[in-house]
């Protein structure tokens, strides 16, 4: 009888004890093992040798889209995207429609997710100015990754621009809160700066200002309440010093677009596809990104994978509407800043799950260690592949990397100890879960 039901043989782990060429065993979906494991045997044994075996990656900002704008996403497309991409978890957003704002909604989606979903899943509860004192109960329902903030108006109709509503959101639980933070009066001022069929005019619309200000101000308001936050896609080099100076009550997130991609040229090649919110920026700001990205002041990366038709992106600006597929693209992109040497993979671990496990809380994933969900991302550093349109999973069917030559591709998804994606094809069916999280764990 196998001692395992899976054997990882020969790769070269990467995880909170450095790196080195190891076995991973799995028993009854858990890490059961790691070290020299080759007198062990499994029910299955995969042989990683030349193999990169990382913590399995989560993605804490996606927007699959459904309820509401299912010819854009679905939770179905978005989650076999995520497996495809090397991504094991995700975190959804609430700006559906119906809004997820309460129980029900909160339950549709996980009612939605069962059976359909390729990875492991936890779903965000919106914050308004009405539902601020029920947010206690709701933060805590199984399923629920946190609180998102709109204090900047984006896709969908949550909104709570106001110091007074923020105030009072932050006064209303103890999760750390995920918020957007762009000052939606100056972007309402700035309207005006928008040039008929000129993307490059998106970023003064969107002003470097308008994010410094929003998050100036939403750092005072946890200061007040004594509220953990964590500010998502940060896009500015201005915003990096006040974040440094608060770490020890805002966490912060950058995304694999905002460091790759730059103005005017994206811009101008791109058009449509290359307009998300906040904006992609020219290089002084992606250049401080990554200053701040070495200097360790981000927590994690996260997409915000946020699709939209073509047809919809090929309207002229600014009638174009913002965000940008991005799931599945997560780690080859990353992985080739870490062939072009801008991050070691150690980083890039740190980044994808060590980060997501710390800020969350999340309970028994993050972590390639003994008694953790064996939820593994295998990646070929070697691989040199093009990414392509026709490639995505996503409802939309495109990417704004397309074309683009990248060296390092995810080779497998690993699952609760399930192979769920092997060189670029789904395995079996659906099997994702919720996601749980240490401050909301229920009593036996």
């Amino acid at each position: 009888m196998a001692n395992y039901d899976l054997i990882l043989r020969g790769g070269t782990i990467v995880n909170h004890d450095g790196e080195g060429i190891r076995d991973v065993a799995v028993k009854d979906g858990k890490i059961a093992a790691i070290g020299d494991l080759h007198d062990e045997d499994a029910g299955e044994i995969i042989d990683c040798t030349g193999l990169h075996v990382l913590p399995g990656v989560i993605d804490t900002q996606v927007h699959f889209r459904e309820p509401g704008a299912e010819h854009k996403e679905n939770l179905a497309a978005g989650s076999k995207g995520a497996v495809l991409g090397g991504v094991t978890g995700v975190f959804e957003m609430p700006n559906t429609n119906p809004l997820t704002t309460d129980a029900p909604a909160i339950n549709d989606k996980l009612d939605r997710a069962k059976g359909r979903m390729w990875c492991d899943h936890a779903f965000y509860v919106g914050a308004t100015h009405d539902n601020a004192v029920h947010l206690p109960e709701l933060e805590m329902l199984p399923g629920v990754c946190g609180v998102k903030i709109f204090m900047g108006a984006s896709t969908g109709n949550l909104l709570v621009p106001d110091d007074e509503g923020v105030e009072h959101v932050l006064s209303h639980g103890r999760r750390r809160v995920a918020i957007h933070s762009e000052d939606e009066a100056i972007l309402r001022a700035n309207k005006e700066l928008a040039r008929e069929g000129d993307w490059t005019s998106h970023p003064e619309v969107r002003s470097a200002a308008a994010a410094l200000r929003c998050t100036e101000r939403l750092i005072g308001i946890a200061r007040k309440v004594a509220r953990r936050i964590h500010v998502l896609h940060i896009s500015t080099a201005d915003e990096l010093p006040i974040l440094a100076a608060n770490k020890d009550i805002a966490t912060c997130e950058v995304t694999p677009q905002h460091l790759t991609l730059e103005g005017p040229e994206a811009y101008e090649r791109l058009k449509g596809r290359a307009q998300m919110n906040p904006p992609v920026r020219d290089a002084r700001h992606r250049e401080g990104l990554w200053g701040g990205l070495q200097a360790g002041l981000f927590d994690v990366v996260g997409s915000d994978h946020a699709p939209h038709t073509l047809e919809e992106k090929a309207k002229s600006y600014p009638a174009s509407p913002s965000g940008m597929p991005g799931v599945q693209t997560l780690v080859p992109i990353m992985l080739n800043h870490v062939a072009e040497g801008r991050l070691t993979l150690q980083r890039f671990v740190d980044l994808t799950s060590h980060g997501a496990n710390r800020v969350f809380g999340i309970a028994g994933k993050g972590r390639l260690a003994i008694g953790y969900d064996a939820d593994i991302t295998v990646v070929d550093l070697k691989a040199k592949r093009t990414i392509s349109d026709a490639a995505m999973a996503n409802v939309s069917g495109w990417t704004p990397f397309d074309g683009m030559e990248v060296t390092g591709w995810p080779k497998g998804t690993i699952i609760r100890g399930q192979r769920v994606m092997w060189e670029d094809e789904v395995i079996g069916e659906p099997i994702g879960a919720p996601i749980k999280f240490q401050e909301t764990l229920e009593r036996a």
